[in-house]
């Protein structure tokens, strides 16, 4: 055989080698890319994203978009050639799989997890709006979480709002625990509630939920000293003086809080924050309207670009990373709170963006 014939067959041989060594040896790593943008101000499914009662809205133009980020599974196993492709994309990341799945979390755990924040930033969203319009919010403590297994299960819901423990009236998520923890394990505590359902349709209707039930939990040890406990997790729910409803689904995590929010004011109030214009934006919002950094940035102004936005409002934690891969002809807003970030429309609907507070790499 002719020595270049000769080189050339073990040159391909030697590639497809390689080629089937890259399909065949995984790698712990996951991929995200950009996920899909949804308007709150328009319609997912063919019905409003944001749906508000009993009180007067206004008319709204313009998008204000929330983004997301397409992750791999965690049962999904990477292989080296899919590792070195992500490496070299410009429009997805390839990532350890321990950041995205810690400590072997699986998708029904992470399913679960994002599903209740999405769940909390919509309620903080709720009150960063309204708190921001000057609208009173009532609050109240309610179940976030059941363990699956513990004496609360079946007995107690997410949802149920807690009126008292053993008829001491809980004004605090950690009141519970500490009137539950009176006890020793084995004995009997009551609660005083208001059924999820009913808390739900009073809190629709913009009314205080009326009526309560008591249900009585036989308390069990907690791992490590023993204290009694009854499974739950309790947070602080809000009363709200109408109806706020969110209605999205398949979208997961805390990271919409922010444009929920923003969406709230713009359709209560008669001004126009957009004045027409494509903004989109991320950041998860707390109850005093503080807003918090999230994961996966970059794929999320590469989204919102796609999708057709002209600014994006960024967590100022968030601006560091946002800059070093900016879309072409996306501004990045910078913002710290809901007060930032609807003074930053004012300035978009204006025309007037020389003034707007933009990422920088510091």
């Amino acid at each position: 055989m002719p020595r270049r014939t000769a080189t050339m067959l073990a040159s391909t041989l030697m590639l497809f080698a390689l080629l089937c060594a890259g399909v065949f040896i995984k790698v712990p790593y996951s991929e995200m890319s950009p996920g899909p943008t949804f308007n709150t101000l328009g319609e997912a499914d063919g019905e409003a994203v944001l749906q508000i009662s009993g009180r007067k809205t206004y008319p709204t133009s313009g998008h204000l978009n929330m983004t997301t980020v397409r992750v791999t599974s965690a049962e999904y196993d990477m292989n080296l050639l899919e590792a070195v492709y992500g490496w070299a994309a410009t429009d997805n990341i390839v990532v350890p799989h321990e950041n995205l799945y810690p400590h072997g979390k699986t998708d029904e755990q992470s399913t679960q997890e994002n599903a209740e924040e999405f769940s909390q930033s919509q309620e903080s969203a709720k009150v960063a709006a309204l708190k921001q319009l000057g609208i009173p919010v009532t609050a109240r403590v309610a179940v976030f979480t059941v363990v699956k297994g513990s004496p609360a299960e079946g007995k107690l819901h997410a949802g149920d709002v807690i009126k008292a423990v053993d008829g001491t009236p809980v004004k605090a998520p950690d009141d519970v625990a500490k009137l539950v923890t009176r006890h020793k394990a084995g004995e009997k505590v009551e609660f005083t509630i208001v059924p999820a359902k009913e808390a739900a349709a009073a809190e629709k209707a913009g009314k205080e939920p009326e009526g309560s039930e008591k249900v009585e939990i036989t308390t069990a040890p907690a791992e490590g000293d023993g204290h009694a406990i009854v499974g739950i997790r309790a947070e602080t729910d809000h009363t709200f003086p109408f109806g706020i409803d969110i209605k999205l689904t398949d979208v997961g995590g805390p990271s919409a809080g922010l444009m929920f929010a923003l969406g709230i004011v713009d359709k209560l109030t008669p001004q126009d924050l957009t004045g027409g214009k494509f903004v989109a934006g991320t950041g998860t919002i707390d109850d005093a309207g503080k807003v918090g950094p999230i994961g996966g940035i970059q794929m999320k102004t590469i989204g919102a670009r796609k999708a057709g936005a002209q600014y994006f409002l960024t967590p100022a934690d968030n601006c560091a990373s946002a800059v070093k891969n900016v879309p072409e002809g996306l501004t990045l807003v910078k913002v710290d709170t809901i007060d930032d970030a609807t003074k930053s429309l004012e300035k978009i609907s204006k025309g007037d963006t020389a003034a707007l507070p933009q990422c920088t790499a510091k």
